[in-house]
């Protein structure tokens, strides 16, 4: 059995602030969902409890402090390389330029951080069966650290899945189940969560609220060792890669945390990079409920037509903003990062394209020092690939 930290306490609503005894709120805020306004919960911790880091272990355990569980299944996640990328960062005239590496993840993507968490907490309240909507990393993730715990698991994609992704939901002996319409997964699991009791990783509303609120704070994480890496030296922005804003909301709560403890001083803006316009149209004024169509061909790990509350909370709580890349620009990121060096998910080079962006808009400079968050590695991409270009030699 998984420890649970004695310091989570309760949970208490991003929207309306309303507070609930530990148990598990997978839909959310029920007081705002009843009243048509979807939101995420967040886990509060004891607030006269001083926390720190735990230098003897590795990873994401040595923030256990502010972890729903201070042990749960361990792949190795966490502690992922913060790599500085001077030459970039001089084409562009900022200050400095980082790539925070989460493709070096167990099973590649920043989702290990999340999966742990969720299948410490199934394994507590005596699920044995977890389950996700994804089109690819998250479903990855969940059936290998459901593996390693010993749970089953099922991952509800589309039938446009990248084959290599379904390879390895296969070999770990979870079970695969397709729809035609990504929005229709959300029903079946719907039904499957109320009716035979499966334990939901990710979101199954629509309007959505965020993934699981036990796992999601697995993302703090990757705040904190930002945090730890700027210590004594501002951090100006932090860019990520956002369909749902798990990851974002979750390095915001993270570094928030950080500057409550002392490690840093100032907290960054963070920027959310979405194929096409959904939040950025949210913070103009349109409802965060309503469906937003588009393009997010080569993008799909941050494709859809929703947004959600924490998304939304995090960018005006941080002062940033959304920025639109599209699926040509992606693929000329990650060719242009891959030259570098780095191979990312092409849905995780629209990162690069947007800082660009935001040098010509003038919203960062050359005083500025700003992070990237890759956030899966470009092994999966295969379906965009083609027969590459080489030099055919013959056997002497």
């Amino acid at each position: 059995m998984f420890v649970q930290n004695e310091l989570a306490r309760s949970l208490s609503c991003l929207r309306c602030g309303a507070e609930y005894e530990w148990g598990d709120y997978t839909a959310g805020c029920p007081s705002c969902l009843a009243q048509g306004f979807p939101a995420s919960l967040k886990i509060d911790y004891a607030a006269d409890a001083a926390w720190s880091v735990d230098p003897k272990v590795r990873g994401m355990r040595r923030f256990a402090d502010r972890l729903p569980y201070r042990t749960y299944p361990t792949l190795g996640e966490g502690d992922t390389p913060l790599v500085d990328l001077p030459d970039f960062a001089a084409e562009v005239e900022v200050g400095s330029l980082w790539l925070k590496n989460e493709g070096q993840n167990p099973t590649g993507s920043h989702k290990d951080r999340m999966s742990a968490l969720v299948v410490a907490r199934a394994k507590e309240i005596g699920c044995t069966t977890v389950v996700a909507a994804s089109s690819g990393n998250a479903g990855a993730s969940l059936a290998a650290y459901a593996a390693a715990a010993g749970l089953n698991c099922v991952v509800i994609t589309t039938v446009q899945m990248n084959p290599i992704w379904g390879q390895a939901v296969r070999s770990t002996g979870a079970e695969l189940v397709a729809a035609h319409d990504s929005l229709k997964r959300w029903s079946y699991m719907r039904k499957m969560v109320e009716e035979q009791g499966w334990y939901p990783a990710t979101n199954y509303l629509d309007p959505p609220t965020g993934s699981n609120p036990f796992g999601v704070q697995g993302y703090k994480t990757c705040g904190h060792e930002l945090a730890e890496s700027f210590a004594g030296a501002g951090l100006s922005a932090v860019v990520v890669p956002t369909s749902r804003g798990d990851l974002l909301w979750g390095i915001w709560q993270g570094l928030k945390e950080a500057q409550a403890a002392g490690w840093i001083q100032t907290v960054p803006r963070m920027y959310a990079v979405e194929p096409f316009g959904r939040l950025s149209r949210v913070l103009s004024g349109e409802d965060y409920r309503d469906h937003f169509s588009g393009d997010h061909a080569n993008t799909e790990s941050i494709g859809g037509t929703t947004v959600t509350y924490q998304s939304v909370h995090t960018l005006k709580e941080s002062g940033g903003r959304a920025i639109d890349v599209n699926g040509g620009e992606a693929l000329r990121g990650q060719a242009e990062l891959a030259r570098r060096g780095l191979y990312v998910e092409s849905s995780s080079a629209v990162v690069w394209e947007a800082v660009k962006k935001l040098k010509a808009s003038g919203e960062i400079g050359e005083a500025d020092r700003v992070v990237m968050i890759g956030t899966s590695n470009g092994y999966k991409d295969n379906y965009f690939a083609q027969q590459p270009e080489m030099r055919v030699i013959d056997a002497e």
